[in-house]
């Protein structure tokens, strides 16, 4: 997908992907992570996902990419949040407490700019992108962490040949394909959940699972 079809997604509120409640995934396998409250948590892609300020409420720092203003600025005024806006290095810089909102171009985002984390957060970002541009989503992922920092990463499985992404269906094969050189992987729980998401029935699904991984920088 280029930047402009998510752009237009937002522009004309074509954002089925956004969930009106935090993440249940979230709830249930972040304290698997044993993360100290004080760390600091990547979102990348992240829109105006709730799940940021549950990151934060949990103690942690949180700093999240997003390519549309739409989105940033749309999470700032629906919860509240009282940000301080700066440009830095060609991109737009929102701050609040523990709270960092940067609009851009994921694949601009360099180590000096981004700093160290403790962890990722992946629920919508590697499922947005296509098989083929996956692999350099996940290289520039893996130079911007460190050993040690680990992911939650939440992905999708069904037959692709059925329905179109996003999201795009990732399966096991390829979870090793992308990380196995550089991260240990760890499969956490999986779910089929066709029966809730009525509007993939639609598109012709017949199976559904949603599929969490615990990824290890090594």
């Amino acid at each position: 997908m280029q930047p402009e079809f998510w752009q237009h997604r937002w522009r004309t509120a074509q954002i089925g992907f956004h969930q009106a409640t935090v993440d249940r995934r979230l709830e249930a396998y972040w304290p698997l992570l044993n993360l100290p409250s004080e760390s600091r948590v990547f979102v990348p892609l992240c829109g105006k996902s709730l799940d940021l300020l549950w990151l934060r409420d949990r103690g942690h720092r949180v700093i999240g990419i997003e390519l549309s203003p739409l989105a940033v600025e749309g999470f700032c005024m629906e919860h509240g949040v009282p940000a301080t806006r700066r440009s830095h290095g060609g991109f737009d810089v929102f701050e609040a407490d523990r709270l960092t909102l940067i609009r851009g171009d994921f694949f601009k985002l360099t180590p000096a700019l981004f700093g160290a984390v403790s962890a990722v957060y992946d629920r919508a970002s590697l499922i947005a992108f296509t098989p083929v541009q996956r692999s350099a989503y996940v290289e520039h992922l893996t130079a911007l962490t460190r050993p040690g920092t680990q992911t939650l990463l939440i992905t999708v499985e069904y037959p692709q040949t059925l329905m179109n992404g996003p999201p795009f269906a990732v399966p096991r094969g390829d979870i090793d394909l992308l990380y196995a050189d550089h991260h240990s992987i760890e499969l956490l729980g999986q779910e089929d959940i066709l029966e809730r998401e009525s509007r993939y029935k639609a598109r012709g699904l017949t199976e559904l699972r949603e599929v969490c991984y615990r990824l290890t920088r090594l």
